[in-house]
């Protein structure tokens, strides 16, 4: 089969890279097309084709789009994209269109793709499976009703089904969602989004690397793939010292593909020559798999990489929505995690969290972390898209 997958990501890469996992494993059976219009990011060589649209990204108050390039007419670049959309469609005539969160997120997208799902409706386009694909937990709308009943019309009217990326007995979609009895096309779920090692073998590679003793500890801390989470690395740096210096520590911060510049810096200067600074890397499950303590946010892609691994981890939740406290919460009773709050981010305090949580013994997740080859098995399924929803 043919597959077009659209994802766009306008804050951080954590849609991204969840989306690649599945067209990954897409493309193991099927030709697999990747539609990109975000922010630029690296792309990794792999089976899956990628098609760039003009870029464009929200602005930092998240209220309104904005070309990614300067000096660029917004209402030009929404008719480009829409115009090579329809011209991909009409040449590639995909057997399945992929969808990424919308409806249920990405309105200010439904320029293009309420034209382009409504002329497959219509016969305008070739047919196909036109498939929402989402995420475990929604961002919080102001008003719910008019949210809920905007989305209900638009993937009942417009989508043929939906897939659900996570474990039902940890978070259903109605914990987000309430109106999940009028949803009328099929739906699946398909565990969790569990981003896999690039290179097997390679965390062993990291310790030896790193020169690591089977005694040492390892302490791993990120802010994943978007721009806010500063703080967390200052306060782990500030902590660093008040560890104690007899134990053999060996301690990685990882800054964002999209943070500030002088953070690394800053970083550096807080130290004191017990830390290393990288970049954002693409083998980061590498490192967590050999991790003995992970201090970061609680984003969808990281705490995925963490269950797999099994590891005790510090969880720091996005502040300004529920959605990361909601998804860190969930596997609080059945994994070696612990929260943290503002109020734990001073270097006393977190150092008293981090000695309390090294020692504690990896657990594996008894959560279903199998969810892009479920993904890559039910959209292969056209049965899965005829019957009742499970």
């Amino acid at each position: 089969m043919k597959i077009a997958c659209y994802c766009q990501h306008v804050l951080g890469i954590g849609h991204f890279h969840r989306s690649l996992e599945i067209c990954r494993a897409l493309a193991n059976d099927h030709e697999t097309v990747m539609i990109l219009g975000g922010p630029e990011v690296p792309l990794p060589k792999s089976a899956v084709r990628f098609v760039t649209l003009p870029g464009l990204q929200m602005d930092k108050e998240f209220q309104h789009l904005l070309p990614c390039r300067t000096g660029q007419d917004l209402e030009t670049i929404k008719l480009l994209r829409t115009r090579q959309l329809f011209d991909f469609f009409t040449d590639f005539q995909p057997d399945v269109f992929l969808v990424e969160l919308y409806p249920f997120g990405r309105k200010a997208f439904r320029f293009e793709l309420d034209p382009l799902l409504n002329s497959i409706s219509e016969g305008k386009l070739p047919p196909c499976l036109r498939l929402c694909s989402l995420r475990d937990i929604l961002v919080e709308k102001k008003d719910k009703k008019k949210y809920e009943e905007r989305v209900l019309k638009v993937l009942n009217n417009s989508f043929d089904g939906m897939l659900i990326h996570s474990d039902p007995s940890f978070i259903p979609l109605e914990s987000s969602f309430s109106r999940t009895d009028a949803i009328t096309v099929p739906q699946h779920y398909t565990g969790f989004i569990a981003p896999q090692s690039n290179s097997p073998g390679s965390s062993i590679g990291i310790r030896q690397e790193l020169q690591l003793q089977a005694d040492d500890k390892l302490i791993v801390a990120s802010i994943g793939g978007g721009s806010v989470g500063a703080e967390l690395l200052r306060a782990t740096a500030d902590a660093v010292s008040l560890l104690d210096d007899k134990e053999s520590l060996s301690i990685h911060l990882f800054t964002g593909p999209y943070s500030d510049p002088d953070l690394q810096n800053d970083l550096r200067k807080r130290g004191g020559g017990r830390i290393t600074i990288h970049d954002f890397c693409p083998n980061f499950p590498d490192w967590l798999e050999e991790a003995d303590l992970s201090i970061s946010m609680a984003g969808y892609n990281t705490c995925m990489n963490l269950l797999a691994a099994g590891i005790p981890a510090l969880l720091y939740p996005f502040a300004q929505n529920r959605e990361q406290r909601l998804r860190a919460s969930a596997f609080l009773p059945t994994s070696p995690f612990a929260l943290l709050g503002t109020e734990d981010l001073t270097p006393a305090r977190l150092a008293e969290q981090i000695k309390k949580m090294l020692h504690l013994p990896k657990q594996k997740s008894r959560a279903n972390l199998h969810g892009a080859a479920t993904t890559a098995k039910l959209i292969g399924d056209r049965a899965a898209w005829n019957g009742e929803s499970l």
